[in-house]
Parts: C-alpha cells; structure tokens; sequence
C-alpha cells in the first residue's frame, strides 16, 4: 500500500474561543498511529459555510484521506454537511436511508425542514458506513458520512470515539508500514544532554526521527526522549547507541501507565524476596480477606489525596481488578472534606485520581466522627472502611488489621492493611511503581493536614547556590520518625482527617 496522507480538520467556534478543548485530534493522531498512518495535518477552523468548503476542496486534494470532526448536528451552526457538499460543487438532499433512521427517532410528524430532520440532509454523492457495537455486533443507529475521500465524524468525543473505533480498520486499515516508537525518560536536564542529543540525530538522520520532550512538573523524570523508525532492527540498534552516550545513571526506570497495569506490577512486587514485599502481600492479603467478608458495595477506601491513601488506594484497586478482572463498576472513596482549609495541590491531585482509578467519590463534611455519622445515613450499605493507618500514626499503636470503631462511634468495622509499613515503606512502593503522588512531596511536605498546620519539613530545607531557601523531596528524608516534623499534631487519630 503506497504512503496515506492524512489530515484532520476540527470544525467549530467553541474551539477556536477556548471553551471547549478538542481531544478529538489527540483521540485520532493516536488512533491511525497504531494503524501505521501519521496525520500530516490538523487544522481548526469557525462556523463558516465558505471556510469549511475551501479548507475540505483544500485537503481532499492534498491528501489521501480527510477527517472532519464536528458541525452535524440540528442547530444553525451545523453546517459541515453544506460546507462538504459546496466543496465538490453538489448540494445537499434528504438521504433516504437518513430520513428513516430520524424519523425512527424522532417521529415520522417531523418536516423535512424541522431541525430533527437536518441531519438527514446529505451531500448528494454522499455514502453512509454503520458503525458496529463490538459487544452486541449490533449496527449503531446513526452512520458515519462520507463524500469522496472526506469522512465526517460527530464532535462528540464520545459519539466520534465509537464510530471510530469501529469503523478504522474498515476505513483506513491495511497499511504496510509499522512505526516503532521507543522512549527514554531522563533524570537530567535537558540542556545537560543537548550536545549529545545532537551528535546523535546527525548521524542516524533519515533512519531515526527522535523527539525531547522537557517535563518539568513530573516526580520522576525531567525530559522524555523519544526515538521512531520504521525498522525495528534500526531502533534497537540506535536505543542501544543513545544509552551508551547519555550520563551514567540518567536513565530513569518509569512506568507511564501504572494504573492498568497495577494487578500484575503489585503482585508482582509481592512475590518478591526481602521484607518489603512480605509486607506488599501482607496487605494485599488483608485487602483480599475484606473483599471476601463484604461486597464492593459495602466496602470504601479513605482517600483524601495523601501519600499513605494513596498507596492504599492503589493496592485496593490492583486487589480488586485481580479478583473481579472484568468489572466497570466504579470503587467508592470516602472524602471527608476538611473545615480548616485544603491545599490546591491536593485539590488538584485527588480531582486527578477520581479520574485516573474511575472512583465514585462519597464526601462527607466535618471530623471524621461526624463525617462517618453522615456516611452512616447516607450510605448504609457501606460497613467497612479501608485506611492507609500505620502503627506509626499517633494513637494508632493498638489497632488491628481488622478493628471495629471505638464505643459510641458510628459502627464500622475499619481495614487496616499498611499497620505494619514505614515512611520509607510508602515511599519505596509509589516510586517503585512511578505511581503518581501530590506535588507537594516534591516540595519538602513529608505529612499533610490542614493549610493551617502543615508546613514543609525543616530537615529537608538547604540553600540554593543564590542563596534561597529550597526544599528536598519528601521520599529523601533519612530518618521516617521525623515525618510529622512541621505538621501540628492533632489530639486523637480518629479526630484527625489523615492525609499524610
């Protein structure tokens, strides 16, 4: 098959305003990449009838294949069909395929000129291809369009998603090329590895295409280096070459997707030798008894954004992906929202992880005795509560894997699987894992609370060469028992919302 052209044209105002963010394009770049297809070009363009037919006349004849996302729908400014239709000199009719499939939504009282009924007014030449629900094997209602070699998808990410991911290898399938992408991520900066990154380019110039990508926001690395071919006998060749050149130590061992892949990495990790891993299956042993005394409904993690909720949460979840590997259903966290005050980064961070683990997030207001009172009411199936507690916690010496709440508290039965880890403990599974965290690790806190009685931990301040004042990462504190250092202490473990 001979090199396919393709281009993407985003088509709406919201776009172009900035009030609604086009994730179409990144959905379909990814898409045809793994096809063996690169897009050449993405353009977006206003609601206007001649922009869209000059810029599809445009493309169509540029390149192989045109991708539209956006403008068919009922309302005024819904006018892709039109602008395609005007870019091959033809109008647009009734489809008589599309008038069926409206009218069966709609209703057969519908006009021909009623905004329902706009979507079935085609280009003339136009061609209609249904996508399939691949768990039915049922025709999805509404077709995809197409004229020539334009295809016009809906800007509903979600509708665009399922018609494309149905109908790609339909449509675009069958390319003889393969792209091999490898990448590398550095713990250096990436003016420290610029000369060698340009020696390395001029000599594999035309073999490999290699990318640098700084990050200066991750925990775990500061720039990605990326390296695509054709051949993969190439790449491997020219990944073994940069690895020699690059500084000792600089490359960093990272796992960009950890959480589908968190099963088979903490199980992993737990059928290791040495005392950390027996304490990785010690806990995921007690999560696996929990699971077993209860169903996911009457089950809840405490998650409120930090470090040792945040280990917790993952371990619940590679627990329960192992045990039901097919489930959709969402895990419940209980948030208690603090009355004194939440950082924005771990505002930021737990919005982040809700979405990141699918979680079905259950707030409650106040200390947390008043906190599970309301879950109590609100929510009665839930019975257990797991924590990310350790023995190290103030008050928390007694507890138990399993440990009821205390008379005259809301009954619980609270599932403590992490008693037995460290500070060191926690750290050394996150980052082991490259599990994302709250950036304020990062910025010398070593234990949340409240904004008003947190502050970074003095034993990792120093000063920079200008003299100011900086902090180390949290998981670089030597001695764990210091971890409170800077944090006010609370008057009771069950008074304090843990975060950590």
């Amino acid at each position: 098959m001979a090199k396919v052209h393709f281009s993407h044209t985003v088509i709406g105002d919201e776009i172009l305003k900035g009030q609604t963010l086009d994730t179409n394009s990144h959905f379909i770049s990814k898409e045809l990449y793994s096809l063996g297809v690169k897009v050449e070009r993405i353009s977006v363009i206003s609601d206007d009838l001649q922009n869209i037919a000059d810029e599809i006349s445009k493309f169509s004849k540029e390149f192989t294949h045109v991708i539209t996302s956006g403008g068919i729908g009922p309302t005024h400014d819904d006018i892709t069909f039109e602008g395609a239709a005007r870019a091959f000199g033809e109008s647009v009719k009734p489809h008589p395929e599309l008038l069926r499939v409206c009218k069966q939504y709609f209703g057969e009282d519908k006009p021909l000129d009623s905004p329902q009924m706009k979507m079935a007014h085609v280009p003339e030449s136009a061609t209609l291809t249904y996508p399939m629900n691949e768990k039915t094997g049922e025709m999805y209602p509404y077709p995809l369009v197409s004229i020539h070699n334009v295809h016009i998808f809906p800007g509903i990410p979600k509708l665009m998603e399922r018609a494309f991911a149905s109908l790609k290898n339909v449509l675009f399938g069958g390319s003889d090329v393969a792209f091999h992408l490898h990448e590398l991520y550095l713990s250096v900066k990436e003016l420290e590895v610029a000369d060698v990154l340009n020696e390395f380019v001029q000599k594999y110039e035309g073999i490999i295409n290699v990318g640098s990508y700084p990050e200066w926001s991750n925990s775990y690395f500061s720039v990605k280096i990326t390296l695509e071919s054709n051949s993969k006998d190439d790449l491997e060749n020219a990944v073994l070459d940069l690895k020699q050149r690059l500084p000792m130590d600089s490359i960093v061992d990272f796992e960009k997707d950890p959480i589908t892949k968190a099963s088979q990495a903490v199980y992993s990790l737990a059928e290791q030798e040495g005392d950390f891993p027996v304490k990785v299956q010690s806990a995921v042993n007690v999560i696996e008894e929990a699971l077993e005394k209860y169903p996911l409904t009457d089950i809840c993690a405490g998650f409120n954004g930090g470090k040792d909720c945040t280990a917790l949460l993952h371990l619940f979840y590679a627990a329960v992906k192992r045990k039901y590997p097919d489930l959709e259903n969402s895990l419940q966290i209980l948030y208690i929202e603090s009355t004194h005050g939440t950082f924005p980064d771990v505002e930021k961070f737990f919005k982040a992880s809700v979405k990141r683990y699918n979680l079905e997030q259950v707030t409650v207001k106040g200390r947390i005795k008043e906190g599970l009172l309301e879950l109590k009411k609100t929510h009665p199936k839930i019975k257990a509560v797991l924590m990310g507690t350790r023995k190290s916690d103030p008050y928390s010496e007694t507890l138990q894997p399993f440990s009821p709440t205390d008379p005259g508290w809301p009954e619980f039965m609270r599932v403590n699987p992490m008693l037995d880890w460290s500070y060191h403990d926690v750290w050394t599974f996150l980052r082991s894992l490259s599990l994302p965290y709250c950036r304020l690790y990062d910025k010398g806190y070593t234990s949340l609370g409240s904004v008003a009685s947190t502050t970074p931990n003095p034993a990792l301040r120093y000063l920079s060469p200008s003299g100011d004042v900086l902090y180390r990462p949290a998981y670089t504190l030597r001695d764990g028992t210091h971890e409170r250092t800077g944090r006010k202490p609370s008057t009771s473990s069950l008074d304090n919302n843990k975060q950590d």
